[in-house]
């Protein structure tokens, strides 16, 4: 008799749980990139009445019978579907279609370093380590990095100092500004007495004898001595093959004076105008993520979340196209030996692609939640009526119990 109780106890529970869950999305209601959150309830253990059986010569079978012990929360799922957009600042960014921005700190440790490797996906190590958010309150701010309204660094594509010519149109050629293709935080570049821009090297030459590092060394921040570094970026030391070409090291440069700092909703390039001469400059390009299971993202609070188990592989993309425009194919432009048994020999890359995406951005918006409040109280009415009936049996439980007491007086 008492089973009943026990089952509408776990009842209570679930519904308690759920109740939890829609009271989160109620509460954000009106938080930019909040997803809601989904309850689903499974049945609970079930005990063994009668077995069943699939009948024999003489009689039919008959079908198990069993009892249920109550409901339990068997997951609570995010929703991360998009819904609608609200006007915002001018360097205010929203997504559209699955993707994240990448952000976390200025530490070292943050910065991807290609060397650092996982064997079996052949992605960067340290890259999950990075935050993943869509809401894009994004501002360079005193200390000359674009960062969001909770502090947090912006990571993308530098531009550098040198330069490079492509094919152009009718077999002409293009000089650009080369894209850096290390992952690190986005800041404004810096220039000398002349406000001739300054932008950090990103050389790397690595050499090898029979497929192994032999000369060279690529210096990453965790190990880059002070004098070796350009703009708060290391530069990469080619060793004692470098010869002549060798990077020197760098003095210290003022920050750029930048006016009319703007976002290119089509690719992502963060661009300014010198206040010195009004010519325009390109400070970088914004990195896009994306997880094979963008549902299965780890919420960290605060409108971020990390790519951890459930999530899948997280994948660096750029905005349309533009890693193929600036020539940009994985992150970082060391060749590492292959692995054994691999005909690609030492030119050979890892894994870590900056891939292409249908993902699209919207400037000057920011995107908005997508619970909807009219379902939220319906999903609330239901369950507080669940929860009503959980009660009752548990009172009707008493009053049977009670029944059966004042039966042996």
């Amino acid at each position: 008799m008492t089973g009943s109780m026990y089952a509408s106890v776990a009842g209570l529970k679930a519904h308690m749980q759920k109740l939890t869950v829609i009271g989160n999305n109620v509460a954000n209601v009106n938080t930019q990139g909040y997803k809601k959150q989904r309850t689903v309830f499974r049945d609970s253990l079930y005990s063994m009445y009668s077995a069943g059986s699939n009948g024999s010569a003489s009689v039919g079978g008959m079908n198990p019978s069993q009892l249920g012990y109550g409901s339990l929360i068997g997951s609570i799922d995010l929703n991360m579907s998009s819904s609608s957009y609200n006007p915002g600042n001018p360097m205010d960014c929203a997504l559209v279609g699955d993707g994240f921005f990448l952000v976390g700190s200025k530490d070292v440790e943050d910065s991807v370093n290609p060397m650092d490797y996982d064997e079996n996906t052949f992605k960067a190590e340290n890259l999950k380590s990075l935050n993943l958010t869509r809401v894009g309150d994004f501002s360079f701010k005193g200390d000359n990095y674009l960062t969001d309204a909770k502090g947090n660094i912006v990571y993308g594509f530098l531009a550098t100092s040198e330069v490079e010519q492509v094919p152009g149109p009718n077999g002409s050629l293009i000089t650009r500004q080369k894209i850096s293709d290390q992952l690190v935080p986005i800041r404004l570049p810096r220039w000398d007495e002349d406000h001739v821009i300054k932008y950090p090297r990103t050389d790397v030459d690595v050499t090898y004898t029979n497929g192994q590092i032999t000369g060279g060394t690529v210096v990453t921040e965790a190990n880059a001595p002070a004098e070796r570094l350009v703009d708060d970026r290391p530069i990469f030391n080619v060793g004692e093959n470098a010869g002549d070409d060798a990077p020197a090291a760098s003095e210290e440069y003022a920050f750029a004076q930048l006016d009319s700092i703007s976002i290119d909703a089509g690719t992502g390039c963060i661009s300014g105008v010198s206040k010195a001469d009004g010519s325009q400059v390109v400070i970088g390009y914004l990195a896009i993520g994306s997880v094979t299971n963008p549902n299965g993202v780890t919420h960290i609070g605060s409108s971020y979340y990390r790519a951890q188990e459930g999530a899948g592989a997280l994948n660096i993309s750029m905005l349309g196209g533009a890693q193929e425009e600036v020539g940009i194919e994985h992150i970082g432009a060391s060749r590492l030996p292959a692995p054994e048994g691999d005909d690609e020999g030492p030119d050979y890359i890892p894994g870590t692609d900056v891939v292409g995406t249908s993902t699209e951005m919207m400037v000057g918006f920011l995107e908005g939640p997508n619970v909807d409040l009219a379902e939220e109280i319906a999903e609330l009415i239901t369950t507080q009526r669940g929860y009503q009936a959980n009660t009752r049996i548990i009172t009707v439980t008493d009053s049977m119990l009670e029944e059966l007491v004042n039966m042996k007086r």
